[in-house]
């Protein structure tokens, strides 16, 4: 039951997270933003932390460890947030939706697992074409819109390699330690970045900057990354990036209704494309699961 309720408000926070970083980078430059958001959410979970008595552990895996997750706190993250200026939230999810894909690509090169047969290959070629379709939407709101493509593409491979790279080391460094420790590794590399990009205080932080700003490290990077974090040391790597198969519609939908963000036939037809990827990928992992036998189990 546990599980199942991390995994629901993942999707939840994922879903609504695309749309917060729009939010927080307008105005304030996206670089404030996300340095914003990590410093926040390092200050939340070092306090929790604190609260529970439990230390970072240094140890050579461990270290390791946090070095993986801060290619996705600083690196994937980074990514994201400059390609936000770009294009739509709603897209950002959707282009996520392929680090399933990609986790299972890696795996089956760094982990072993057998994740490269007939099927799972169909899904990589409609992924593909679905992401083809959505460079193709891309091509038509401008220049900037592709690089911003692009910059999430960057982000989702930087995210499954740090989901791949932290189950190889399996350190057994719990959750919360995992994101404290990251985060504490991330954070220099972000107060570096973004005093030599920027270094100047925003003239305005409007009210919904700061809320979104807020949200992003209170909730989306405390609350988020502890139960994503969470999640990947009890489910298998592919397991967990399959969020990415329900958040992208939520994400859509939210971008529509609440920022007027545009649902046009080939966003519709590229998002569909990488949804049936991803079901195809499910479907040929579930059915092969009992014959080939993954390397990482999922717990009860």
């Amino acid at each position: 039951m546990r599980i199942a309720l991390a995994y629901i408000s993942v999707i939840l926070l994922w879903a609504t997270t695309p749309l917060a970083i729009k939010w927080s980078g307008e105005g304030s430059g996206f670089l404030f933003g996300v340095t914003g958001r990590m410093v926040i959410g390092a200050a939340c979970i070092l306090f929790v932390m604190g609260i529970k008595g439990q230390r970072l552990a240094w140890h050579r895996k461990a270290g390791l460890t946090y070095l993986a997750v801060a290619v996705q706190i600083y690196g994937s993250m980074l990514a994201v947030y400059w390609a936000a200026q770009f294009i739509p939230s709603g897209w950002i999810s959707v282009i996520f939706g392929l680090t399933p894909l990609l986790t299972a690509l890696l795996a089956a090169m760094w982990l072993g697992e057998r994740s490269l047969k007939a099927g799972k290959l169909l899904s990589y070629v409609l992924g593909s074409s679905g992401l083809a379709i959505m460079f193709g939407s891309a091509l038509q709101l401008g220049h900037n819109a592709v690089l911003g493509i692009i910059g999430v593409l960057t982000a989702a491979l930087l995210q499954s390699t740090s989901a791949v790279w932290i189950k190889r080391i399996d350190a057994k460094v719990p959750a919360l330690s995992q994101v404290g420790g990251g985060l504490t590794v991330a954070i220099p590399p972000y107060l570096l970045t973004w005093a030599i990009m920027d270094g100047h205080w925003p003239a305005v932080v409007s009210p919904l900057n700061l809320i979104a700003i807020i949200y992003l490290g209170v909730i989306a990077t405390t609350i988020g990354f502890v139960l994503y974090y969470y999640l990947l040391t009890r489910l298998a790597a592919t397991r967990v990036a399959l969020i990415t198969m329900v958040s992208p519609v939520l994400a859509l939908i939210i971008g529509n209704a609440i920022n007027n963000e545009p649902l046009t036939l080939k966003v519709i037809a590229g998002t569909f494309l990488i949804l049936i990827a991803l079901i195809t990928h499910e479907f040929v992992d579930r059915s092969s699961a009992g014959k080939s036998g993954s390397i990482i189990k999922e717990e009860a």
